[in-house]
């Protein structure tokens, strides 16, 4: 604890730890970070604020913070009804129930007496609330409880699971074998393979989805989740990065492993993967985030077998023509957001030491 107090008390100055005073160097810094962690954070903590609240409050747009959820009682021969709190003139209060529809004059009851029927201003009504946890949100569409029989979480979550792990694996041995083709091979064209590997970023991925389709059509992939592995194994932001990486390697340790008389996929192996483990750690983190979230073509690929939809994909069922239920969305979407926050975690200390010395700053 003292040490994270020391390092969030840092200023600029002679010493290592504290300067002798605050300058506007440090106010700058410290308000970029303030602002930056405000930007980053609240829209998370909002879904997951808003993931709490029962389908009322998320429906209503109600923006406070606490999960604040309308009280109803079981009204004899009525049935369950919302409790408000009637305010008369004299400032008393009253536990009511709307006997009829909502308007400027409003009939209610007493929830004590159904029969005695009045009339009362709209405004002087206010609902009768309690702070609680909509843990439902939660329980439902993973126990398949008030008929979310359709959302089929844990097939949904073996499936994303499945494509983010092996399609990551794929990815990184792809790309860290071309990369180390284009770092430690000297032939005609490296250069020119290079540039073209990293010119394929100006094009957006929605211009060559009609080829994907027909290439995946053509190989019989097309419903497989392989379909959705394969076509993007290769990144051209991992060749890059991996080649900037690799560069950094001396070629005289792959010499004397020749010398050696180690195999050219020994020394990709023993030399060159383990030494590029924090550029590695950085594409892992990359292909998780983009193979986690990735909606589009799995869309495209799965729309024909539900039974191989992804998370991102099974979050549609609670989309309707006529009605959406935003709560089990909010809910669902909190928990595709601890698998990612877990890789993140594992790997961040990695994540520096790989973008520094690869030449992207």
């Amino acid at each position: 604890m003292s040490r994270l107090t020391t390092f969030l008390s840092r200023t600029a100055g002679n010493g290592p730890d504290r300067a002798e005073r605050i300058g506007i160097t440090d106010v700058l810094a410290y308000s970029y970070l303030f602002f930056g962690v405000l930007i980053i954070l609240v829209p998370v903590l909002w879904t997951f604020f808003s993931s709490i609240k029962s389908d009322t409050a998320v429906e209503s747009f109600d923006t406070r913070l606490a999960p604040m959820d309308q009280i109803s009682e079981m009204i004899e021969d009525v049935g369950e009804k919302d409790v408000w709190i009637y305010t008369a003139e004299d400032g008393s209060t009253q536990l009511v129930y709307k006997a009829g529809p909502t308007r400027k004059v409003t009939d209610v009851a007493p929830v004590d007496d159904p029969g005695a029927v009045f009339k009362v201003p709209r405004t002087s009504l206010a609902p009768h609330e309690e702070m609680r946890v909509a843990v439902e949100n939660y329980l439902d569409p993973i126990l398949k409880r008030n008929g979310q029989d359709n959302f089929h979480f844990f097939t949904y979550l073996y499936n994303s699971v499945f494509v983010t792990v092996i399609a990551t694996m794929v990815t990184l041995l792809i790309n860290a074998m071309a990369a180390f083709a284009l770092s430690k091979y000297r032939f005609r064209g490296r250069l020119t393979f290079t540039i073209l590997i990293v010119a394929t970023l100006l094009i957006p991925s929605s211009i060559i989805l009609v080829s994907l389709f027909f290439v995946v059509w053509s190989f019989g992939l097309f419903g497989s989740l392989w379909g959705v592995i394969i076509p993007a194994a290769a990144t051209p932001t991992g060749v890059f990065l991996l080649r900037q990486y690799m560069l950094t390697i001396p070629d005289e340790l792959l010499e004397a492993a020749r010398m050696d008389a180690a195999s050219e996929w020994r020394i990709f192996w023993r030399i060159i993967i383990p030494l590029s483990l924090p550029a590695l750690s950085v594409l892992a983190i990359l292909s998780v985030i983009w193979r986690w979230n990735d909606f589009l073509w799995p869309l495209i690929v799965l729309i024909s077998d539900p039974a191989s939809h992804t998370l991102q994909l099974g979050l549609t069922q609670f989309a309707g023509e006529f009605d959406t239920n935003f709560h089990y969305i909010l809910a669902m979407t909190v928990v595709t957001l601890i698998p990612i926050t877990l890789v993140f975690v594992w790997l961040q200390r990695f994540i520096t030491t790989g973008i520094a010395t690869t030449g992207l700053k």
